[in-house]
């Protein structure tokens, strides 16, 4: 038996995806490899805490938080015994959010009383580049060393292969101009060393909260710039909100305190005869306006 138990524990140790057990009262009973790696924490860390605590802080796309309400997929399952599976997005503990796919199923005796339920979760990030591809942005000067996500150039460059799509071929798309509100209070109060790691934490929660053929890139201090392809006002000022909550709804564990930030955030669609400077400065624009009304909003006009 004791064979068996290490031979599947190194099997679900060396899974991919995050694999965690929780028994009736929700109490994490086992934290799997690919858990550490997709969350950042260890198994020490979680291992005897309820997942009720909020460790991962589930969120679904519209940021209403799945661990504390009704919604929660496991408290479901230990109630009703039924596998089942969700989207939403896990709080790293780098700060930012991880888009994942959930199974849940229920973990029963022979009996059929249900004494726990297990989580498999896997990244759900839109795979925008590659490893492969980072390094070859890296090589040519188009990705931001800091962030991670591609720097002022690679947006520009983006920028003007959507215009020449537009033009010739009528093809539609977006920018949304955004910006972290009050950073230079964060860089004051913790250091700029905290601040860069706002800024990592507030890049990752943009870019993975995009479709695999939007791309961010930061386009300098605390500005980011996104470009939204085959949207609407609409469906523009949609994309918007969701990369609003998904800023608000991530946040940086430093010394017990919890770091946190909130965008403003201004959109436009391309109208014809925009150049890239037409289109950004409508964009910034619009980002102001979002700020005079009291930030942590978005604009679209």
């Amino acid at each position: 038996m004791e064979f068996k138990d290490g031979f599947y524990k190194t099997l679900l140790d060396n899974l991919y995806d995050g694999v965690y057990f929780v028994d009736v009262e929700r109490r994490i009973t086992y934290w799997n490899r690919g858990a550490e790696r997709l969350t950042g924490y260890r198994s020490h860390e979680v291992m005897g805490r309820f997942c009720r605590e909020n460790i991962l802080e589930h969120v679904d796309e519209k940021g209403n938080n799945l661990c504390e309400t009704s919604l929660c997929p496991v408290a479901k399952t230990l109630v009703d015994g039924l596998a089942r599976e969700e989207e939403a997005y896990l709080h790293h503990r780098e700060g930012y959010r991880l888009p994942v796919a959930i199974r849940v199923a229920p973990i029963k005796t022979p009996h059929g009383r249900v004494m726990g339920a297990v989580e498999v979760f896997s990244d759900n990030t839109p795979r925008v580049i590659s490893r492969q591809a980072v390094e070859e942005l890296q090589k040519i000067a188009l990705l931001d060393p800091l962030t991670e996500v591609g720097n002022r150039r690679y947006a520009e460059m983006h920028l003007k292969f959507r215009l020449a799509e537009k033009l010739r071929y009528g093809w539609s798309f977006g920018v949304l101009f955004i910006d972290i509100d009050r950073f230079k209070e964060v860089n004051d109060r913790y250091g700029h060393e905290t601040g860069d790691k706002v800024l990592r934490m507030t890049a990752r929660s943009l870019s993975n909260s995009l479709r695999s053929f939007d791309v961010v890139g930061r386009w300098g201090g605390e500005e980011f710039l996104a470009i939204i392809v085959n949207v609407d006002q609409g469906k523009l000022a949609r994309v918007g909100e969701k990369l609003r909550t998904m800023v608000e709804r991530s946040s940086l564990g430093l010394n017990g305190d919890q770091v946190k930030v909130t965008i403003s955030i201004g959109g436009t669609v391309a109208l014809p005869g925009d150049d890239s400077s037409s289109i950004t400065h409508r964009a910034d624009e619009l980002m102001y306006e979002s700020k005079r009304q009291g930030r942590n909003r978005v604009t679209v006009g």
